[in-house]
């Protein structure tokens, strides 16, 4: 199987081609289960902790900020290290959840109850991105994923384009606003992240018929982890914008 997945090189297949203990399917959506508890839970943390001021609320963003390059960090580092996965993934869930937990109650402050809608969103596209997936009506093909990977980052650089002028004090227009080309943006960046979903499907599909070893469970399961928190926090933005527009 090839992949542009930065993370999940064609490279693992062929280094990691035997192993005594190896990948299987529940093993790797076990551990995604579990690293997703640990963004809940340290998520629902986060966000009580400033709520009750334990957390200063000035250092919300500063939070957020370390929290987000932190799991970045994690991240690349994963992708050439993967026997660190074991160890990594618990706390790449941690930070994680510390992040996604400033940034929900950064937007509930703003929109009231935004945060269960993209929630429950986010669960119901990633179930119908699995049924599509499960039952072949869209089939990971290479030229399917060339597409996907690139629409990707595309987008990366453009939100890394928009962050560094920012600095400067320069915004890109329309596309961070609640207009309808702001709107229209989110609607195709949230179907990219989804589309990965069915990469990630894929992936961990593909491991287990590799019979890749045991501890590539834990970076299906980090990959699969990452594209739900991005397609969420995707949808929180969509939420807003269409909120905002009202």
């Amino acid at each position: 199987m090839r992949t542009q997945n930065p993370m999940l090189t064609e490279k693992v297949f062929t280094v990691h081609a035997h192993g005594a203990e190896h990948t299987t399917v529940d093993g790797t959506m076990h551990r995604a289960s579990m690293l997703l508890l640990l963004v809940m839970g340290f998520g629902a943390l986060t966000w009580r902790g400033v709520a009750s001021g334990v957390i200063p609320e000035a250092f919300l963003w500063p939070v957020v900020i370390v929290s987000m390059v932190l799991g970045f960090a994690m991240v690349v580092t994963l992708m050439f290290k993967h026997e660190w996965a074991p160890y990594l993934a618990p706390a790449y869930g941690v930070v994680e959840g510390v992040f996604v937990g400033g940034v929900s109650l950064v937007f509930e402050s703003m929109f009231p109850g935004i945060v269960i809608n993209a929630i429950l969103l986010t669960l119901a596209v990633a179930l119908f991105m699995f049924v599509l997936y499960n039952n072949r009506i869209i089939k990971v093909t290479q030229k399917f994923r060339t597409i996907v990977i690139l629409a990707t980052f595309s987008i990366v650089a453009v939100y890394v384009v928009s962050f560094l002028l920012a600095m400067f004090g320069v915004n890109i227009p329309y596309i961070h606003e609640g207009g309808a080309i702001g709107i229209i943006f989110s609607l195709i960046v949230v179907t990219i992240a989804a589309l990965n979903l069915l990469l990630d499907f894929d992936f961990i599909e593909s491991a287990a018929k590799q019979r890749l070893p045991k501890h590539m469970e834990w970076i299906g399961a980090i990959a699969l982890v990452v594209t739900i928190v991005w397609l969420y926090i995707e949808m929180i933005k969509l939420l807003a914008k269409i909120q905002s527009n009202d």
